[in-house]
């Protein structure tokens, strides 16, 4: 492998590779959850045998980023006394002290060697990511556009550490299989937990529930996966964290609407406990023993339908397959695109993504494979 060539690994190789204790239970678990969904899809009339999903629009809510300050009304038109915004008081910013904190940070990401030590020379970066069969694919998709782009630094190892049917239950535990698993591909990339300083987190939990009670329970399983990347990789110092795309379903299925929409309320208020100074998320040495990465939102990924978002995008039904909820290849691209976007732009991220910083090249490369995609439809 040429010195500047990047590592990736997809999370399907340990299958391939790798035959551990409990492969057969994870297999089928997700053999289970894929019935669960066509059965489901199938018996609402909301799967078509042309591969992608047929359901009907249903108008959900503003995306977070666009609702801000007003009050989220829930698809049965239940007030619930809650603001969006990603970050506090309906802004989608980082508090200036939190901006602050992020950008130092990410200044200290160096090239670690094995043993977690500074090398400049040989030593890598490695950022994973950590979630389920959506973020599988989706990560996928990353990987893919990233492969051979040259704006990207070459000391960067990206692993793809989600595996299907591993929801937020399955990361919450500090000892579940998922962890060793993700260890596996970390070998495999010829890299150690040591040198593990980014993660890109996206989970959910399974099915339907009510508001805001079933957002709080994501919200406690992603702050132990906080701590558990803090546990398990001493020199992580950034987990960005997405919430779900959009689905198709509404009240019934494996992660249907308004529930989906709702897993951004979980991230929101996990930052915002990190930012308000709570113990148990705490990454500032200065304030006290440091149990977790900084926390920040990655890309929000979550679109109305066919309701344009500010950004203009759009999220059809073209963009899931049958059982309107797993991304379709050309959802799979546009959750690639969004994540390539924020990561070759975000000021706590660009600094060790790319090899030249100060570059304006990085995007011509980031929107290259998204038109050619488009274009071959």
């Amino acid at each position: 492998m040429r010195e500047n060539e990047r590592l990736r690994i997809s999370s399907s190789s340990v299958y391939k590779y790798k035959f551990r204790a409990g492969l057969w239970k994870s297999l089928l678990l997700n053999l289970a959850l894929c019935l669960f969904v066509i059965s489901t899809g199938s018996a609402n009339g909301q799967t078509s045998s042309q591969g992608v999903c047929t359901a009907d629009f249903v108008s959900v809510s503003q995306p977070l980023n666009d609702l801000g300050s007003d009050e989220y009304v829930r698809l049965d038109g239940t007030p619930t006394g809650f603001t969006a915004g990603l970050y506090p008081n309906g802004s989608n910013v980082r508090p200036s002290g939190h901006e602050k904190a992020g950008v130092s940070i990410a200044s200290e990401i160096k090239p670690l060697d094995a043993s977690g030590q500074l090398d400049s020379t040989n030593g890598k970066i490695v950022m994973i990511a950590v979630g389920m069969s959506n973020t599988r694919t989706e990560f996928d998709g990353f990987l893919n556009q990233a492969d051979g782009d040259p704006s990207i630094n070459s000391k960067l190892v990206l692993v793809n550490g989600a595996q299907g049917g591993k929801v937020s239950d399955e990361w919450a535990d500090p000892s579940a299989e998922a962890w060793a698993k993700l260890d596996i591909l970390l070998e495999d990339s010829g890299v150690t937990p040591l040198q593990v300083q980014v993660a890109w987190v996206k989970l959910a939990k399974i099915g339907d529930g009510v508001f805001p009670g079933k957002a709080e329970a994501l919200q406690s399983d992603l702050e132990a996966v906080s701590r558990n990347l803090k546990s398990r990789y001493g020199n992580i110092k950034i987990a960005y964290y997405s919430s779900r795309t959009r689905s198709y379903l509404y009240w019934a299925g494996l992660s249907p609407e308004p529930t989906a929409f709702e897993t951004g309320f979980a991230v929101k208020w996990m930052i915002e406990k990190q930012i308000n100074g709570d113990a148990d998320l705490n990454f500032d040495p200065s304030a006290g023993e440091v149990v977790a990465p900084y926390l920040s939102w990655g890309p929000y990924l979550w679109i109305n339908g066919l309701e344009a978002r500010s950004d203009g995008l759009i999220w059809t039904q073209n963009n899931l397959l049958e059982d309107c909820t797993h991304p379709s290849e050309s959802g799979i691209q546009k959750v690639a695109s969004q994540i390539m976007e924020f990561f070759k732009t975000d000021s706590t991220s660009k600094t060790w993504f790319l090899a030249d910083p100060t570059s304006p090249s990085g995007l011509a490369h980031f929107y290259l494979p998204f038109v050619k995609h488009n274009l071959a439809q």
